[in-house]
């Protein structure tokens, strides 16, 4: 049978698991919003640094005592050194509750005053005058969603970065394999693999590019703003020391040095990032949907690529492989685009002084961060790095070609090129016969001229 022990807070008392660290306010938004996910932890570590920072803040602006600044700060160390598993124990709120995330914030200033206790009960640390001291929820909340974001960001990067270096030993590779074009799912003129995969590439350095671009903004802190972004409350200069130290626990270069109430009510740093990381869902969408047709078959599909067998295919069909890589990072951008819906909507409830979708919106955030880090890095890993080239198959379809006619059209026009390509696909002939049929080409002509690997340009300078 669960203990409980019986706390006070503005509305009365309150009876709390007896081991629990956290204090009334956390029981009451425990059992009033049961449903959903939890709130990240990451969002708790950040606050956690946050109060640390502040309380070191307060100690040098003496707005608090040494002792209980150093209290304070022994406590946060003792939660920040927990395993994720060991720290979620005290921390038990669900993203689905107040839009301010005022309840998590006071579960952060109850975990920590509690702790103090354990370690000194002789010396009294309150959750709201010492913990919270000079902040509010509505500027410590803000700072954490900006402070997270960036760490989400920090490991996205390399995980792109990662995806393009692979792309590029491929690319490399099979820079002169020569396989027919496609355009409106249609046969088109020859390129080689290696250019197909140029593009891949650039596309992803161009959204690396968007994300790091962006991403300055989110060094924008809120800290500092208090309730509504006066910053009643706050010493002279704690939102400065606080963005200096979270700098440095960050590896960031964070700055209290904004307008307060944009802090507060906006959250367009955290939405325009997000379109850029919608922006690498789209691109590895349609990526990820190239390799897998690419790859379909192996006898009855485009045949051309041969990827990895990682997992049997089918729980009937004995051999089947299937481009599980591919499935799992287009469903992974599927629920990026819903979400970049919910960061949008979430960014547009400024209303007055105060935002109240913060929870939500930094969930649906790094959710897509996480979910791109990882279906990237394992399609990077087990799908792009085994892949090889059917050599054959490519040889084969741009043989069976209509559109390598193309290269005729400068030597006897597009209206006699096209007749032979119409030709040929009428007798279900080869492109040469029509072609010599035609008595517009001469057999040295034409070899001459159908020179598939230098249709692509591959060699040339430009």
């Amino acid at each position: 049978m669960t203990k409980y022990r019986t706390e006070e807070d503005t509305l009365g008392p309150v009876q709390i698991p007896a081991d629990a660290l956290w204090g009334p306010q956390t029981e009451r938004s425990r059992n009033n919003f049961p449903t959903g996910q939890y709130m990240p932890l990451a969002i708790i570590r950040a606050l956690l640094n946050i109060k640390k920072a502040a309380a070191q803040a307060n100690m040098e602006t003496k707005a608090i005592s040494a002792e209980k600044g150093n209290l304070i700060v022994q406590a946060i160390d003792e939660l920040l050194a927990l395993n994720d598993e060991d720290l979620r124990k005290d921390f038990p709120l669900k993203v689905y509750q107040t839009g301010s995330g005022t309840q998590t914030n006071m579960n952060t200033n109850e975990v920590v005053a509690h702790k103090a206790h354990q370690i000194n009960p002789d010396i009294e640390i309150l959750p709201n005058d010492d913990v919270n001291k000079g902040q509010s929820s509505n500027d410590t909340f803000p700072t954490a969603m900006n402070v997270v974001a960036l760490e989400a960001l920090d490991k996205l990067k390399p995980a792109v970065q990662h995806l393009i270096d692979e792309l590029k030993v491929k690319q490399d590779k099979y820079m002169k394999t020569v396989k027919v074009g496609r355009t409106h799912l249609q046969d088109a003129v020859p390129l080689t693999f290696g250019q197909e995969l140029s593009g891949y590439v650039a596309a992803l350095e161009h959204d690396l590019n968007y994300i790091k671009t962006l991403e300055p903004t989110l060094n924008e802190l809120a800290i500092g703003g208090t309730a509504v972004g006066t910053g009643l409350n706050a010493a002279e200069g704690m939102p400065e020391k606080i963005a200096e130290k979270l700098s440095e626990v960050y590896g960031l270069n964070l700055t209290a040095d904004s307008n307060k109430f944009y802090g507060l009510a906006n959250h367009s740093g955290l939405d325009v990032v997000h379109g850029a990381l919608k922006s690498l869902a789209a691109d590895m969408f349609k990526i990820a949907q190239d390799i897998r047709f690419l790859g379909s078959g192996p006898r009855a599909g485009y045949g051309e690529l041969n990827i990895p067998a990682n997992e049997p295919g089918s729980s009937i069909m004995p051999g089947k492989v299937n481009p599980t890589q591919a499935e799992a990072v287009t469903m992974a951008a599927l629920r990026v685009f819903g979400n970049d819906t919910v960061v949008t909507m979430a960014s547009s409830q400024g209303n007055f002084e105060m935002n109240v979708y913060k929870p939500v919106l930094i969930d649906a955030f790094l959710e897509s961060a996480d979910l791109m880090t990882g279906t990237i890095m394992g399609f990077a890993d087990k799908m792009i790095h085994g892949m090889t080239v059917n050599e054959e198959r490519m040889e084969e379809l741009v043989d069976n070609s209509l559109m390598t006619v193309t290269a005729l059209s400068p030597h006897i026009g597009y209206h006699d090129s096209a007749k032979i390509a119409q030709s040929a696909d009428k007798a279900g002939s080869t492109l040469k016969e029509a072609a010599l049929k035609s008595g517009k080409v001469t057999e040295e002509q034409y070899n001459e001229w159908m020179d598939m690997l230098k249709m692509t340009n591959v060699d040339r300078k430009d």
